[in-house]
């Protein structure tokens, strides 16, 4: 009897450059800034870009595991201003207590946002809603509506100014963080349990996973990441920042979902995701190198409408590539 190679095989090329067209897509644009802008491939520019990114790309890994059980996370940017001002108020104590204060609330925060969804089966746009508020709430009255000066003597700023063997701290924090998390959904009984969460959260149920620990779990995960870039941001910019964040969780979002992580959960990457969240990085790079040029002045409000449109095509290009898959 002869043999042939399933469809699914037969078309692997094209179907990997479709789930990869995000990675194309960074390609494309990194080889045009080269082409294009004299000042793109320099230290400076490249530690300045992944130093800055590195707070979205650290929110990023939580919202992707979140996203992955087929969950939410609205907070994360909020999260992130509240911790800011907490590690901020904590930073004279040194480095170290700085940043466990700003983890710990985070993760806090994320703990609460698991509780409330699994035990009072609330639902998580609705419960990261709250946390939202809340969190920003505790931000401005902790820090009574004003930037929180950190004290640098105990090296808390170098959190996020600082650099180790060569590399900005912020961008080794990501790298441990990716890390641990590609090994938690490759290599773990619970990584495995995520993904199939946001597969089928009945069939997880019958398979004996525990479907209430891991959506806590991934909601602590994001409350903690988005402390750690709470903390990368009080460390990089000097203060406790009560009114940062403010769109953050978008911008989160739209880095997983441009990864190509689905928004009904089940499938998705982490390395997708950072692919995601540096083009996304990268275009308003470029648009920076394009003003500086001074062909074409485009103003942050219309950096904004340019991220949403390109956010727009492909959750309309992912949605109609899942329809195509599920005839």
């Amino acid at each position: 009897m002869a043999l042939s190679l399933p469809t699914s095989t037969r078309l692997a090329p094209a179907t990997l450059l479709r789930g990869q067209g995000a990675l194309v897509a960074l390609v494309v644009l990194v080889a045009f800034a080269a082409f294009r802008y004299e000042g793109f491939f320099t230290l400076y520019n490249a530690s300045t870009f992944f130093r800055y990114n590195a707070m979205f790309m650290l929110i990023a890994i939580g919202m992707t595991m979140v996203i992955l059980t087929g969950g939410i996370d609205l907070s994360v940017g909020s999260v992130a201003a509240m911790t800011s001002v907490i590690a901020a108020l904590a930073s004279p104590h040194g480095a170290g207590v700085g940043l466990l204060a700003g983890v710990a609330a985070g993760a806090a925060i994320g703990l609460l946002n698991g509780l409330v969804i699994t035990r009072l089966r609330v639902e998580p746009f609705i419960a990261t809603l709250g946390t939202f508020l809340g969190a920003r709430g505790i931000a401005q009255l902790a820090s009574g509506q004003a930037a929180v000066s950190v004290d640098s003597s105990g090296g808390f700023a170098r959190l996020g100014q600082g650099d180790w063997l060569g590399l900005p701290v912020p961008v080794v924090l990501v790298i441990v963080v990716f890390l641990a998390g590609l090994f938690l959904l490759r290599s773990t009984r619970t990584g495995r349990s995520i993904y199939c969460v946001g597969d089928n959260e009945d069939a997880a149920r019958l398979m004996g996973f525990g479907v209430d620990q891991v959506k806590v779990l991934v909601y602590t995960i994001s409350g903690l990441l988005a402390g750690v870039a709470g903390v990368v941001l009080a460390a990089q910019f000097g203060a406790g920042q009560p009114v940062e964040g403010v769109g953050w969780e978008l911008t989160a979002i739209a880095g997983v979902v441009v990864g190509g992580t689905l928004l009904t959960g089940g499938r998705g990457s982490l390395f997708d995701t950072m692919v995601g969240v540096t083009l996304l990085g990268l275009i308003f790079n470029i648009l920076n190198f394009e003003n500086g040029k001074g062909v074409i002045s485009i103003d942050v409000f219309w950096q904004n409408v340019i991220r949403g449109v390109f956010l727009l095509v492909v959750v309309i290009l992912q949605s109609n590539s899942t329809r195509r898959k599920g005839e």
